[in-house]
């Protein structure tokens, strides 16, 4: 029981490791033109409908559709794939997302919390948070079941021991009752 709940808690602290690398994932800045001027903005002041330029090797600070412009972009982050894909006008790209080659003007659609990349790191996080109805009751029942196990394995083996006087017997007949009690 207690070799499971160090897995768990192992697992949780991996999966904690994961989201903050996602959360890497996503740039504090992204490069926007308003009133035909470009500007480098932070991702708070980004407003929907905005048009948020992606320059080869960058990342994708907002979900969106693409206006202008042809590349390649690795959405491998979400899709798992690991070939780039091709993006051209009307086509949906995503936050986090790397653009490959070319120049893309996309249309800000999914901003902060409403991106597909944060949509993600929250449903992981909730997952993480609640456990299963089933996995509460087993943790209820081991939590008394473990103790009563070996508080009957050890009167097993001194009342046995002091009866018989058969140490060996005694050791036996307490590892008969862990053993089958184990399943």
């Amino acid at each position: 029981v207690w070799f499971g709940k160090w897995l768990e808690a192992r697992a949780k602290a991996q999966t904690v490791s994961a989201l903050r690398a996602l959360e890497a994932l996503r740039p504090s800045s992204a490069l926007v033109r308003r009133d035909g001027l470009e500007r480098e903005i932070g991702l708070g002041e980004i407003v929907l409908g905005d048009s948020v330029i992606l320059k080869p090797g960058a990342r994708l600070a907002v979900d969106g559709e693409v206006l202008e412009g042809e590349s390649h972009c690795d959405e491998s982050l979400l899709t798992g794939e690991s070939l780039p894909v091709a993006k051209t006008v009307g086509d949906k790209v995503f936050a986090g997302a790397v653009n490959a080659e070319g120049v893309l003007v996309v249309r800000a659609q999914g901003l902060g919390a409403n991106s597909m990349l944060a949509q993600i790191i929250r449903l992981v996080e909730e997952a993480q948070a609640v456990k299963a109805p089933i996995q509460a009751l087993v943790d209820q029942i081991s939590a008394v079941f473990v103790p009563v196990v070996l508080l009957i394995s050890l009167l097993t083996f001194g009342l046995t021991a002091w009866l018989s006087g058969d140490w060996q017997m005694a050791l036996m007949n307490a590892v008969a009752v862990q053993v089958i009690a184990c399943p």
